[in-house]
């Protein structure tokens, strides 16, 4: 080992008091009933929204909305745009909706921060270029015809399942967002909009003047196909019967109220549950209609203070940051811990055994067994969050937990896709020529098999026990080894982004007892540590997700380089001077107060090149677990990890 990296390492006896105060501090965000929960932050879309969902409603709440200006004034870029993620380029959609969110809190378009926006947004063709999502509330509001959005006729609802387009044939986000908003389409509902605030000044011509708002979002003949099918839904929209149109807005109406989520809300979702709140309004619900009070409720638990500022999450992640935060303390060694213990004990309180979700359309027969990944979302659990919380559950040993880990791997297994893989939330959810229709410019209409979430999969079942669960893992190393890019790396659906993917498989091949000497898993060893920095960190950008970025990083992160020495340890480089390396900058790397190492960039992933996160528990959880692996293989003359994740 190079004898500067050996200075900066840590002793062990350092070590070890670096891994109990970490560990310490992240017990002490713990909740009385055991569980954690770290904010999830977006971009300032969400908060945006949240104002021009209450001016929908007609509803000004100046103290808020003055607090909500401080969040999105100081996420502004130097350019007048806002990004989707921490130092990225500007976003047209998300500066259109900041602009016009602080325009209705008051701020004077002639104000320089204003002007800026204003000119980024004309220089990117104006609003009329802005996504669909912000197209469809521009016509809420009347700022533009709604020629200017997709024909989406609620009448889908009556489509049959062999249909090619059936409402179970894409993803629950967009499942639960596109229902209620059928409502206000077919309704072509209008926003209060108390202040009579107008946008034209964002439009290079008069909106009514456009002629072409949509777009072929892949750039296919069946794209092509799809515009023209767009154009004659326009035109027949007047004769559709409205007996069918009201049965169909019945339907949908029903399935909103079906899937309410009490006070989790619609999805669990923030923009499902704005839809949802719009559709009641529109559809005349009074706001102390059961339905209304409770779903705008939801909307409200969203909202977090950050000192003067306000802002608002798109969802919440108790039972993913519990689990990740029980793996970390399973690996700096709590496995005893009656704090880690009550962790897992709420979780596994939470495991939905007793109801059948959406994902019966294509699994009838098979029995409930997972986790969400909110508080509550029964009718969408999610596959990464069980195969993570049961993985926890199996690692510390108890036997009371023995019925519930082999309740969530036979949900497992019933969840597999016919290719190998495992999507986040249904099978089969792989109809890809639906993602060329208008609606789905965002490239995140479906919920197909993914890598990362295939990976903790087979980590599970080869965790528990890999020789009854053989044929499922064979046929998930299979697809993932089709999956490989020529580099050696794999492409991280959920996280930041071929580091993410990299690491989630090279824990899985070891856990299902892969030869790591085989070429193929050295090659994406070899891509690792070729991604390694000068600094001995590792980093790379959310711009990784456009089409020909590779290998691009504004600097190293805590919870990258965390994930990049799990991989390489995974696959038997613990002596590596890869590993030193990282390991030294993760050491000497500077922490916060809390149980965070200081991490100031995106590392998570809701929907490729459109919305991005930042799990505020990352850099607490994924440091703390790699140091403290290091710390346990250094310890074993084996070497050798002995878990799934």
């Amino acid at each position: 080992m190079n004898i500067h990296v050996a200075q900066a390492m840590l002793d062990r006896e350092s070590r070890n008091q670096l891994l109990s105060e970490r560990a310490e501090r992240l017990f002490a965000m713990q909740k009385e009933d055991g569980h954690l929960v770290f904010d999830l932050e977006a971009d300032t879309t969400i908060p945006a929204e949240y104002v021009l969902l209450k001016h929908f409603l007609g509803e000004i709440d100046a103290e808020r909305e003055r607090r909500i200006g401080l969040y999105l004034r100081a996420e502004q870029s130097d350019d007048g745009s806002w990004p989707l993620f921490k130092a990225g380029a500007g976003d047209l959609s998300a500066t259109v909706k900041a602009y016009w969110a602080l325009k209705l809190i008051g701020d004077a378009v002639d104000a320089p921060h204003m002007a800026r926006a204003r000119g980024f947004i004309l220089s990117k063709g104006g609003a009329a270029r802005a996504n669909v999502f912000t197209r469809l509330t521009l016509a809420l509001f009347g700022h533009i015809p709604w020629r200017g959005t997709p024909t989406i006729p609620v009448e889908v609802m009556h489509l049959p399942l062999w249909f090619p387009f059936h409402i179970s044939k894409i993803a629950y986000w967009s499942r639960t967002v596109m229902i209620p908003l059928l409502v206000l389409c077919a309704m072509k509902a209008r926003a209060a909009n108390p202040t009579g605030i107008g946008l034209s000044e964002l439009f290079l011509i008069p909106p009514e003047r456009v002629k072409h708002y949509q777009i072929n979002p892949t750039g296919s003949m069946v794209g092509q196909l799809f515009l023209g099918l767009d154009k004659l839904l326009r035109a027949l929209d007047p004769f559709m019967p409205g007996r069918i149109r009201r049965s169909a807005i019945r339907k949908a109406e029903a399935f909103v109220l079906e899937h309410l989520n009490g006070e989790d809300g619609l999805g669990a979702i923030y923009p499902a549950m704005a839809n949802a709140v719009m559709m009641f309004r529109t559809l005349g619900y009074p706001d102390d209609h059961p339905a209304m009070a409770t779903a705008r409720r939801a909307i409200e638990l969203l909202m977090v203070e950050r000192g003067d500022q306000i802002w608002f999450q798109p969802c919440v992640s108790p039972v993913w940051d519990t689990a990740l935060a029980a793996h970390a303390l399973l690996e700096a060694g709590h496995r005893d811990d009656p704090r880690l213990v009550r962790m897992l004990d709420w979780l596994k309180d939470r495991q939905i055994l007793d109801h059948k979700g959406d994902w019966k359309v294509r699994r009838p027969d098979v029995r409930p067994g997972g986790w969400a990944f909110q508080y509550a979302n029964p009718d969408y659990p999610d596959v990464d969050d069980t195969a993570v919380v049961a993985m926890a559950m199996h690692r510390q040993g108890d036997p009371k937990y023995a019925e519930a880990i082999e309740r969530a791997c036979e949900w497992i297994v019933g969840m597999q896709s016919s290719n190998g893989g495992w999507g986040a939330f249904e099978p089969e959810n792989e109809h890809f020529y639906l993602n060329s229709i208008p609606f789905a410019d965002h490239g995140a209409l479906l919920d197909p098999p993914t890598v990362d979430v295939t990976a903790r999969c087979v980590g599970l079942l080869a965790q528990v026990d890999r020789e009854r669960f053989a044929e499922p893992i064979a046929r998930a190393l299979a697809w993932i080894r089709r999956e490989q890019e020529a580099d050696g790396s794999w492409f991280g659906r959920w996280g930041a982004n071929y580091l993410y993917g990299t690491w989630s498989v090279l824990v899985a091949l070891n856990a299902a007892g892969v030869d790591l000497k085989e070429p193929w898993v050295q090659k994406a060893v070899r891509w690792l540590k070729a991604q390694q920095r000068s600094d001995g960190g590792w980093g790379e950008g959310l711009e990784t997700y456009e089409a020909g970025v590779r290998g691009h990083a504004i600097e190293s992160t805590a919870s990258q380089t965390a994930w990049a020495l799990l991989g390489l340890m995974s696959a038997g480089e613990v002596d590596s001077p890869e590993v030193a390396r990282g390991l030294a900058w993760l050491e000497r790397a500077p922490r916060e107060e809390g149980p965070r190492w200081q991490e100031r960039l995106y590392t998570g992933t809701g929907f490729p090149r459109v919305f991005y996160l930042k799990y505020h528990g990352y850099a607490a959880f994924f440091p703390l677990w790699a140091v403290a692996r290091y710390q346990s293989l250094q310890a074993s003359n084996a070497r050798t990890v002995a878990w799934g994740m």
